[in-house]
């Protein structure tokens, strides 16, 4: 019965817009199996960019429904609510991000040995995710306004960060603390604090940049930014190690 209703519901219907699912050549037919990937990628999508311009709290389903021209029913005999809807546009790549921050560390760890330095294990935790959203698609930089309001969301969203990037960030600290085996524990974790700070607003491109320098910077210039973060992020971290040596 439930196949049933999500086939009535998706039938074609007046102003759904250009980012729905092509149709299948003259000819062919989708299986349902397609049909039913084909439909949840766009549901994704459209909450995707929704939950990027209004925030979790902004978005309801009914919202997602009326901008693909569909019955919410639909959206709720794939999703048990709003929160499993935000958790899967979410989850959809998040565990790539994690992939690609893995990768990074690993290598670096490898190439370094027992002589890390600060500058090279930021870069390795940053600059590959900068590079998703340098060479992704707008799907990729909504989701990065997403990962902000994540990061800095009590209540609904902390716990993602707990979940999957707790680990990478204490194997991070563990790389900082090799480079810098006099440092207060407590100093690093407030230099990422600082970073992951920094990070999620630029995430979350809000325009204040480009208005400040009269256009000079582009909030979503993400290669401009990979450019200086890193370079600025590892002095200051050393300066405050310095610091405390002379405390």
């Amino acid at each position: 019965m439930k196949e049933k209703m999500a086939t009535s519901l998706t039938r074609k219907r007046p102003g759904r817009p250009k980012s729905a699912a092509p149709a299948p050549p003259a000819g062919e037919r989708r299986t349902r199996a397609e049909q039913r990937a084909a439909t949840v990628k766009q549901i994704l999508d459209i909450s995707e960019d929704l939950f990027a311009q209004l925030g979790y709290f902004g978005v309801t389903i009914k919202d997602v429904a009326d901008r693909m021209g569909i019955h919410a029913a639909l959206i709720h005999y794939y999703f048990d609510g709003k929160q499993s809807l935000f958790d899967a546009v979410f989850e959809r790549r998040v565990e790539y991000a994690v992939t690609v921050r893995t990768a990074g560390l690993d290598a670096y760890e490898a190439e370094a040995g027992d002589h890390p330095t600060v500058e090279g294990a930021l870069r390795a935790y940053y600059d590959g995710a900068f590079d998703v959203y340098i060479n992704g698609d707008e799907g990729w930089r909504n989701f990065g306004r997403i990962f902000s309001q994540v990061n800095n969301a009590p209540g609904y969203g902390a716990e993602k960060m707990d979940t999957y990037f707790d680990p990478l960030v204490l194997r991070l600290i563990r790389i900082l603390q090799k480079a810098l085996p006099d440092a207060l524990p407590e100093d690093l974790f407030w230099c990422f604090q600082f970073t992951s700070g920094a990070y999620s607003l630029i995430l979350s491109r809000t325009g204040r940049i480009d208005r400040l320098s009269d256009n000079l910077c582009a909030s979503d210039d993400f290669a401009a930014v990979r450019e200086r973060f890193v370079t600025f992020m590892a002095a200051g971290l050393e300066a405050v190690y310095r610091s405390h040596l002379k405390g």
